[in-house]
């Protein structure tokens, strides 16, 4: 009896391993900083396209992303980055994959990568989000310049993103050092801090505070504040006289997933056809040639400031500065 067991015990052992093995090799893994609604999105559009493929998506806020790339290297678990902003992935351009092969006519001009270790996603502009019904029920006035939002009435009333953690966080951070200066800048955001109720550590975080009435005014993304508005939530959009921050955002192959080929196909279609369709939903400033996409209560004619001199090496030296 115990030697027809072995064979029985052995083929059982042999079939476990082959699908196990097969299961894991058709795993495609995607580190992504986007917020949940497009995150379901993109996993949608991918399941649907690629039902062979098992899609594990690993959400981190972009500066925890870019720390766990950086300290995983070229042995990292991940196949493809997903909604990475510019200066987090130029910062990681050592472990991903030479994308210059990529047909990079599809974008405009300001969106190619000199790179060529990423591709464009979605142009991300901020704005100041004000919740009306908030401020009136609290009995304050519409801020109407950063300059309003040091006045003590707003004291715990506004939300910002890290810039240390965040990508939206940094590019209200930078716009400000352009259009005040880096001293005075940094001094007005050393008096922001006692108005701030919290810095979130993403950039979906203020929105989502003012959503669950914990502030009324939010620093954060125009492309999120719509969203919000469309889903019904009474919130306003508004531009101050420095103009709108700016930001890119985009998506790459680590090390990893360039040595295979349906990592390579997954990536093609994520980038042609499901990436726009995302930004027609929720992001439609232009990225691509031809595609021009609009939005119910979406701003028209942005106001975007200045965001000279935006690098990855200013980007870690600003970061360096920041206490708060």
């Amino acid at each position: 009896m115990k030697r027809k067991l072995l064979p029985i015990c052995g083929l059982a052992m042999f079939i476990l391993a082959f699908f196990g093995c097969k299961k894991q090799s058709d795993k495609i893994v995607l580190y992504s900083c986007a917020e949940d609604y497009r995150n379901e999105f993109y996993l949608k559009g991918l399941r649907e396209k690629f039902p062979q493929y098992n899609f594990s998506l690993d959400y981190m806020s972009s500066g925890s992303s870019a720390a766990k790339l950086k300290a995983e290297g070229r042995k990292s678990q991940g196949d493809i980055l997903l909604s990475w902003e510019y200066g987090y992935l130029e910062m990681n351009k050592d472990v991903l994959a030479d994308m210059s092969y990529f047909d990079d006519s599809i974008y405009l001009n300001d969106m190619k990568v000199q790179s060529h270790r990423w591709v464009g996603e979605y142009r991300n502009s901020g704005c100041i989000v004000l919740y009306p019904k908030i401020l009136k029920e609290r009995g304050l006035a519409k801020p109407e310049s950063y300059e309003d939002l040091l006045k003590p009435e707003y004291k715990g009333m506004i939300s910002m993103p890290n810039p240390k953690t965040s990508g939206t966080g940094y590019m209200f951070l930078k716009n400000l050092v352009n259009a005040m200066g880096e001293d005075n800048a940094f001094d007005y955001f050393d008096k922001l801090s006692e108005n701030i109720l919290q810095f979130s550590s993403s950039g979906s975080g203020p929105i989502n505070a003012m959503i669950q009435g914990e502030v009324a005014i939010a620093l954060g993304m125009t492309g999120q504040a719509v969203t919000a508005i469309n889903d019904g939530i009474p919130l306003e959009v508004t531009f101050f006289a420095e103009g709108a921050p700016c930001s890119f955002y985009g998506h790459a192959i680590t090390a990893k997933g360039e040595r295979r080929q349906e990592v390579k196909e997954v990536f093609d279609y994520l980038v042609k056809e499901v990436t726009p369709a995302c930004d027609a939903a929720f992001f439609p400033e232009q990225v691509f040639v031809g595609k021009v996409f609009s939005l119910p209560n979406y701003p028209e004619n942005i106001p975007y400031g200045d965001m000279s001199g935006d690098t990855s090496e200013e980007k870690m030296r600003l970061l360096g500065k920041w206490k708060w």
